[in-house]
């Protein structure tokens, strides 16, 4: 298992992922939008090591009526895994030593195999199949 990609809310993702990109030296993805949630992300590289997902939202969409202290700065931890059937096994296991399950196994819009649990403080933690 490795840490995967740590996900950011901004207020201003382009702002966001202009300094990521320009200032930092970073290599960014295409633009990901959820039609119907309103959400939007880019994945910010740097080499080989873990991405950046800077996500935001669009005002008046579904997901603009989250509260603004859920949708500002850290949103989550993610860590690969080498499969689907890994990935199930891991929230299977973690289920089973009283992990709290957030969101199930599942193919999300922008093309991962991902579950979440939370841990002890309540931060989420994404377990993806390696991409």
């Amino acid at each position: 298992m490795r840490i995967e990609h740590a996900g950011i809310w901004a207020h201003d993702v382009e702002r966001l992922r202009d300094f990521y990109v320009r200032v930092l030296g970073g290599e960014s993805g295409p633009r990901y939008e959820n039609p119907r949630t309103g959400f939007h992300s880019y994945f910010v590289s740097f080499g080989d090591g873990p991405r950046l997902e800077l996500m935001g939202r669009s005002p008046g969409s579904e997901t603009a009526r989250v509260p603004d202290d859920r949708l500002v700065g850290l949103a989550h931890l993610a860590f690969a895994l080498a499969s689907r059937e890994a990935v199930d096994a891991t929230i299977a296991r973690l289920k089973a030593q009283g992990v709290v399950v957030l969101g199930r196994p599942r193919l999300t819009g922008d093309g991962y195999y991902e579950a979440v649990v939370a841990d002890p403080e309540g931060n989420r933690l994404e377990f993806v199949e390696t991409r």
